[in-house]
């Protein structure tokens, strides 16, 4: 008979080449097989510059992830070092920001999956199929979500490299179709656009836990997978403009897939479409893997129901709280399109980084591995991006926050009148 779940530490067995993979599997997602529309629509020819703009801040917000976890060993990232370094309200809106920005996030990427193996009556079922399996993959342990990332990672990449070479070797009739003009809050758009792409090196930090030597494996795995995803996404942005243009990347749902097409063969989108259904999925994996592991820091603290903060005795993982993640996300899928909540996710995130960066300016010089100033840019990027955001998704992002910090205060007013 299996023992009942019990808290706990987890075990530390993430070296730094699964560490790596985790973070690339979560950057290399479905992201970058659709974010570049939306990117291309808002800065036109200044595509480039908008991916360095989101480069730049991601690795802000990297390094200052990367210390704060070389020094905070735990579950919950930016949640624990938040509460650390600058209090418990502060952590509470890092940790309530990351755990509902990506809970949605992570509905969305379940459907992008879908979208690309299923046709339009089966997706939401196929959809919750792909959220229940990688739940359970996840509930077997951390090596396994590392192992099956692994996989999911290779296929992407290999279809990645396909859209490159096809970009880079093609051009099509969509070259001629104009971009929109650039404009200073069209490149900020549009790196907000793309930051979400690179957002990933959180669940490297947010697996502390589980790490093995995370003092010096944590900054080594983070700077390795963002430098490159840098790498990865500035060579398929080339090879997207060279093939169909600014404006036809504004203009097509699936970007990556009309690039494949100009080469007038149907296998690169056969290829295309398997590589975005497995980013989709890796993408997922480490999602549930990195928001259950915060959910537990939070519980720990009692800002999250303490049931969740029970670790399986056999696997060591925070199984009630995966699997109570897995039932709301398929409740969205089943419920909601997602696909128009973006700008939401994105406020929870940047606002996660920002206390992230905000923490980190705060260590003493003895824990700081790189400049305080990059703890200042990545605060700034953060709010610039924040506000180039459409004012729906600020006030969507705002309203949630307030929500999670008025359950917070009704909970410590009812605890404090319940000792009185």
């Amino acid at each position: 008979m299996t023992s009942p779940p019990t808290t706990g530490a987890l075990a530390r067995r993430l070296r730094l080449r699964d560490a790596v993979v985790i973070g690339l599997g979560s950057m290399i997602g479905a992201g970058v097989f659709a974010a570049f529309a939306p990117a291309a629509s808002a800065a036109g020819s200044g595509l480039l510059l908008g991916l360095v703009v989101a480069g730049c801040i991601a690795f802000c917000n990297a390094t200052s992830s990367a210390q704060l976890a070389a020094q905070y060993p735990t579950s919950g990232g930016a949640y624990v070092s938040g509460r650390e370094r600058l209090g418990p309200w502060a952590g509470f809106a890092a940790g309530w920001g990351f755990v509902i920005g990506k809970t949605a996030s992570s509905a969305a990427m379940a459907i992008t999956f879908a979208a690309y193996v299923a046709p339009e009556p089966w997706q939401k079922p196929v959809a919750i199929a792909a959220v229940v399996a990688l739940t359970v993959v996840n509930t077997l342990g951390i090596t396994r979500t590392a192992w099956l990332t692994r996989v999911l990672v290779v296929v992407s990449l290999v279809a990645l490299t396909v859209v490159v070479v096809v970009g880079l070797t093609h051009t099509g009739p969509s070259t001629a179709v104009p971009g929109s003009e650039v404009s200073p809050l069209g490149v900020l758009q549009a790196a907000g656009f793309l930051f979400f792409a690179f957002a990933g090196y959180a669940r490297i930090a947010t697996l502390g836990e589980e790490v093995v030597d995370p003092a010096r494996t944590i900054p080594r795995a983070v700077t390795t997978a963002l430098a490159v995803t840098l790498v990865v996404y500035a060579l398929v942005a080339v090879a997207m403009l060279h093939a169909i243009g600014p404006g036809g990347a504004a203009a097509s749902a699936a970007p990556l897939r009309s690039v494949v097409a100009t080469a007038g063969q149907a296998w690169p989108d056969v290829v295309v479409q398997v590589g975005a259904a497995a980013a989709s999925l890796g993408a997922l994996l480490a999602m549930v893997a990195g928001i259950g592991r915060t959910s537990l820091a939070m519980a720990r603290n009692r800002d999250l129901p303490g049931w969740f903060a029970a670790v399986h005795p056999r696997t060591s993982v925070p199984a009630r709280a995966e699997v109570a993640l897995g039932v709301v996300v398929c409740v969205l899928v089943a419920v909601t399109d997602l696909r128009g909540a973006i700008g939401f996710s994105s406020f929870g995130v940047l606002l996660y980084y920002f206390v992230a960066n905000v923490a980190a300016w705060t260590q003493e010089r003895r824990d700081r591995r790189y400049p305080r100033l990059l703890s200042v840019a990545g605060a700034l990027g953060c709010v610039v991006l924040v506000a180039a955001l459409p004012v729906s998704s600020i006030v969507g992002g705002v309203v949630v926050t307030v929500v999670g910090l008025g359950y917070r205060w009704a909970r410590l007013t009812l605890g404090r009148r319940r000792q009185g």
